[in-house]
């Protein structure tokens, strides 16, 4: 039974979808790298002239895995380009991404490892009127080494919960006490002038009342 054809719908609305990484014939050390977006799957290749699908020559279909990753690129030739882009990983290609996997001791490709590619340099030429085939090296980081990274190169953290403490029980408050008023010579006592005063001086002193000669400094 021949499962049917689906595409996303909005996709299919707008005409557009995802865009396979560019790698332009001779840029060599051309490099797309970005973490892994969705699970990577598993179809059939296509025909690039005739859009049939791809058989060996003893009928088994010929696979590729595509892997989609977000990049930093932007196309103004593609509307509202978000920056995704496919890899289609056959052939060569399969080969690089397999020894990085391997490199990397993961088990094989995870949503949020970052899996970069590079256009290294051309082949041979196998057909006459055909490009040479692109020979690509590949690196990749599993997701715990990339969270690693970011923590090494101090990227911002979330941060611990403050702990909690019981606030203290406020102190009894204690009543003021009234100002106690300073304490004043006794009514009717004799003021006793300290020596050395001039006898005019001690004269002026005593004529005055207690609290005044308190404020001067001569209780």
């Amino acid at each position: 039974m021949t499962t049917p054809f689906t595409m996303d719908a909005n996709a299919f609305l707008m005409g557009g979808g995802i865009p396979s990484a560019q790698f332009p014939n001779q840029a060599f050390g051309t490099t797309v790298s970005g973490p892994i977006t969705t699970p990577p799957t598993v179809e059939q290749q296509k025909d690039l002239d005739s859009g049939e699908p791809k058989v060996w020559s003893d009928g088994k279909p010929m696979m590729q895995m595509v892997v989609t990753v977000q990049t930093s690129l932007r196309d103004p030739q593609i509307v509202d380009d978000d920056g995704q882009r496919k890899f289609y990983i056959k052939a060569k290609l399969l080969d690089a991404v397999r020894t990085a996997v391997r490199q990397s001791g993961a088990r094989g490709l995870e949503v949020g490892g970052v899996l970069s590619i590079t256009y290294v340099a051309d082949g041979e030429v196998k057909k006459r009127g055909h490009n040479p085939p692109k020979i690509y090296t590949a690196t990749y980081m599993p997701p715990s080494a990339v969270q690693a990274s970011d923590f090494l190169q101090g990227a911002p953290q979330a941060p611990a919960p403050a702990p909690q403490y019981a606030a203290p029980a406020p102190a009894p408050a204690v009543p003021a006490q009234p100002a106690q008023p300073a304490p004043t010579p006794a009514a009717g006592a004799a003021w006793t002038p300290p020596p050395g005063l001039a006898p005019e001086q001690a004269a002026a002193l005593a004529a005055l009342d207690p609290q005044q000669r308190a404020a001067l400094g001569f209780a």
